[in-house]
């Protein structure tokens, strides 16, 4: 192949890049724009339980967002990092249980308490890697979890009820639903905004060197270990407002909250939308728990058909959703969400409780094969 088709082919690669790249960034607004839209649709369809499925999907999609900054772009797999959540639930909590109801007293310092307990974490866990990271992580956040566990004097492993929510002077009123909805959404709109400015700064620029190659950034003079444990600690922070809202919500905490098993469904919401990009971990909270209350409603066992679409997601569509638009695949994305409604339609003429899952599980392979054979004859084609 002559240097000039090398050149024009590179070229239109990256034009192609380029228009995907935006894809994905105009899907990612307009996705923030839709759930903005959940209280004047839950009007529309006199459907209560929208606005309380929505609500508790964009706080996950908070603490989702946190996580992303440390494992997406600092390359830190913690496997602890639902203990946040619990540490700003049972903040809101304990302060509740003892009569402090102000919410410029509560979530402030839920937020600081959530960042001590992340230094902590950080400080012991960053002296290692790898595996030795992950687990040292998953460790302590255990010892969070039995601490929550222990503390009879709020509940112990029964949990305690928040009898009255958080009171911002009149200000807002946490009671009415649209409003903690909005303050929960204003909230996503921020953190998504503030880890965009984070990571496309100098601190995330070092960040991002130190994940590619730490002894580098090391060497040549920038204190990595530094910049690490503060990321570390900012994800804290900001999962720990995520367990404010959470608290504030439900109106009730337990040691449920902090158990490695959340910390590993954010792991997968972070995996399944995209590592390291900037809509992907809301691509992947808003898929992963529509998935799981539609499959949940089909069948028990609705893990057992959500496990092998993760896989198929990881295999072939690397980088998540978010990287399959990125990578040119909207195409495969928008036909598997057709055939995902397809089935639903099908499931409520028919409620066969093992056709649709077992359907979905053959869609899912087939699109993924489909995803394989185009990204095998786009590589054959460039190279």
């Amino acid at each position: 192949m002559s240097s000039a088709s090398t050149s024009a082919a590179a070229s239109t690669a990256d034009s192609q890049n380029g228009i995907s790249g935006r894809l994905s960034f105009i899907v990612g607004l307009v996705l923030l724009g839709f759930l903005g839209l959940i209280p004047v649709l839950s009007v529309a369809f006199e459907d209560p339980f929208l606005l309380t499925l929505f609500t508790r999907i964009v706080i996950m999609a908070i603490a989702a967002v946190s996580l992303n900054l440390i494992l997406g772009y600092g390359g830190m797999v913690s496997f602890g990092h639902a203990a946040y959540i619990g540490v700003g639930g049972y903040t809101v909590g304990i302060l509740a249980f003892h009569g402090v109801h102000a919410a410029w007293i509560q979530w402030p310092l839920a937020v600081i308490i959530s960042g001590i307990v992340a230094a902590l974490i950080g400080l012991l866990s960053l002296r290692t890697k790898g595996i030795f990271f992950i687990m040292i992580t998953l460790a302590l956040s255990q010892l969070v979890y039995y601490l929550g566990n222990g503390a009879f004097a709020y509940g112990g492993d029964d949990g305690l009820n928040i009898m009255k929510r958080s009171d911002f002077g009149g200000l807002l009123n946490l009671d009415n639903r649209p409003t903690f909805y909005y303050l929960c959404w204003v909230i996503l709109l921020a953190t998504v905004y503030f880890v965009h400015r984070t990571v496309n700064s100098r601190f995330g620029m070092v960040l991002q060197g130190a994940k590619s190659n730490d002894r580098r950034m090391a060497t040549i003079g920038f204190p990595v270990h530094r910049y690490q444990l503060t990321a570390f600690v900012l994800a804290g922070m900001i999962c720990g407002l995520a367990g404010v809202l959470t608290a504030t919500f439900t109106g009730f905490i337990s040691p449920a909250m902090m158990h490695w098993s959340r910390s590993g469904d954010l792991i997968v919401m972070v995996v399944l939308g995209g590592m390291g990009s900037l809509f992907g971990p809301v691509f992947g909270t808003v898929a992963f728990l529509l998935l799981e209350e539609v499959l949940s409603s089909w069948t028990e066992y609705w893990k057992i058909v959500f496990g092998p679409i993760l896989v198929l997601v990881v295999l072939f569509a690397r980088g998540g959703i978010d990287g399959a638009m990125v990578r040119g695949q909207a195409g495969a994305l928008l036909a598997g969400l057709a055939a995902f409604f397809l089935l639903y339609g099908v499931h409520s003429a028919y409620e066969d409780e093992w056709l649709i899952p077992t359907l979905i599980l053959v869609a899912a392979c087939a699109l993924a094969w489909v995803a394989k054979w185009a990204i095998d004859r786009k590589g054959a084609r460039h190279d």
